[in-house]
């Protein structure tokens, strides 16, 4: 709480909070919270508002069951907005739609900034339990060789037609070169800008 820093008596006491998906990257709502708000909602992990018709804390998602779980909170730089990056459980807005917006909620590849900042937390916070950990304790030969063998692996698959042993190789590789570009000190915004240049060209 203390390191949120909210300024809530600059704006009456309400702040405005956008709620944005943590794997896509949607805009999913808008709402406000007070002090109590915010400290309900860091309590529970679920986004709690105040809602200024009915002048009491809501919790979303407590009738319909479609709660809002935070993953992360970020303040503004005037200290008077709140960006809340949440996952969805079910529809956000109360006529059945994805957001309040009437977007669908669909775009997965946001996940991958996700999928980073964990591959990240694994290498710098490592854990007995977790398999990334294991293969940066390992060294950067071993990082590279998995990424070897997952290509190899979708090369086989490749020559066949089953879908979801291509997809899970598919996948695999994409994972292991992620945590590759980690070990290496690499960004994939890097990647993207030789990409981008390509394009140009």
């Amino acid at each position: 709480m203390d390191k949120l820093n909210i300024d809530f008596e600059k704006v009456n006491g309400l702040v405005p909070v956008v709620i944005q998906d943590v794997n896509t990257g949607k805009v999913l709502m808008l709402g406000y919270m007070n002090e109590e708000a915010l400290e309900k909602s860091v309590e529970t992990g679920k986004v709690t508002f105040f809602s200024r018709t009915k002048q009491r804390l809501w919790t979303k998602g407590e009738t319909s069951g479609n709660f809002l779980e935070i993953k992360n909170i970020e303040v503004d730089c005037d200290q008077d907005t709140l960006l809340i990056q949440a996952k969805t459980h079910g529809p956000v807005c109360h006529k059945g739609d994805d957001t309040c917006f009437g977007d669908e909620n669909r775009s997965k590849t946001h996940f991958i900034d996700h999928l980073r900042e964990v591959i990240k937390n694994r290498k710098s916070n490592p854990s007995d339990q977790s398999y990334t950990a294991s293969l940066f304790a390992a060294g950067i030969n071993k990082v590279a060789q998995k990424v070897g063998e997952e290509a190899v692996e979708i090369v086989i698959e490749a020559k066949d037609n089953n879908k979801a042993l291509f997809l899970g190789e598919a996948a695999d590789l994409l994972f292991h070169y992620l945590v590759l570009l980690e070990a290496k000190g690499y960004e994939l915004d890097e990647v993207m800008d030789v990409l981008i240049k390509r394009h140009r060209k």
